[in-house]
């Protein structure tokens, strides 16, 4: 039992909450309303939670003598020997046969995003971790994946604001979390992962800033578009904007002064200033573009 709670907890059930960008496509391509477009983006959420469980325990196959160096993931489930490695290389085998499976039902373009999302961390585990810059390219890549595959599942078309926004705040969480971890590992940090001898703080806070105003200007050209206001029918998005400026401005107080950084999904759940900003801008969201 003890064993199969720690798998559990290598699969990270926490970190399913990224994979609510899938339903992106279900909410700005107006389908909420529709009980079906609702059953089918649960159902693309359900799937890649399964995938990004196969990615994570894969992830930690791959890196379990370099976590057992790092402070706070020697912790891991696979790096403290909690969990067997062969136990683990089967969930992952079993969690992505499952998820690979489910996704025919939604069709064969949202197959082969899913597929491509498996290849992609594969890849990522292999060979992109260690290449600077690529790296959080191949992390950043993983969330526009999910939303295009989010949007493919219900069934509308692709917006390329979606996939710039999804890119930009990607990045932006992908660039937060090297910065934690070079701070935190120091000297080792290079030994941890081999992206991070390539990095500095400062040359990490350059392109943080970078993607952090590329972020807020990208949306709020998003929300005064043309074609924007004529799908919705209101300017009144762009009273979303504040929101999105007090959501990036806490994180990067989280990470710069309260070193927090390193898990963007706990501080999503944990940190009650940014939930209550994520609340606000959601039913702001759907006040505008449904009411």
């Amino acid at each position: 039992m003890n064993t199969l709670v720690a798998l559990m907890e290598a699969a990270r059930p926490r970190q399913w909450v990224k994979n609510g960008i899938v339903f992106a496509g279900l909410i700005f391509g107006q389908e909420a309303r529709q009980a079906g477009a609702v059953l089918f983006a649960l159902a693309a959420f359900a799937i890649f939670c399964a995938l990004s469980s196969s990615v994570y325990l894969v992830n930690d196959l791959f890196d379990v003598e370099r976590d057992r160096r790092h402070p706070l993931k020697r912790n891991r489930p696979i790096a403290s020997g909690r969990v067997p490695r062969t136990l683990a290389a089967g969930a992952a085998v079993a969690l992505a046969a499952v998820g690979m499976a489910a996704s025919v039902f939604l069709g064969k373009p949202f197959s082969a995003l899913a597929a491509a999302y498996l290849c992609l961390h594969l890849l990522y585990s292999a060979w992109f971790e260690a290449l600077v810059i690529l790296d959080v390219f191949a992390v950043a890549g993983g969330f526009v994946i999910r939303a295009v595959a989010g949007a493919v599942a219900v069934n509308v078309t692709v917006s390329p604001w979606l996939l710039i926004c999804t890119l930009l705040l990607s990045l932006f969480l992908a660039l937060s979390k090297r910065r934690h971890e070079l701070v935190l590992m120091s000297d080792q940090a290079g030994e941890h992962r081999a992206s991070l001898s390539h990095y500095s703080p400062y040359l990490l806070d350059q392109m943080i800033s970078v993607v952090t105003a590329s972020t807020v200007v990208c949306y709020c050209l998003y929300t005064l578009w043309p074609e924007t206001v004529e799908k919705f029918g209101t300017h009144n998005l762009v009273y979303t904007v504040p929101f999105v400026i007090f959501g990036i401005y806490r994180y990067l107080y989280l990470v710069h002064r309260a070193e927090r950084g390193g898990e963007p999904d706990r501080v999503l759940l944990t940190d009650v200033p940014m939930l209550a900003d994520v609340a606000l801008w959601l039913a702001s969201v759907l006040l505008f573009i449904y009411l």
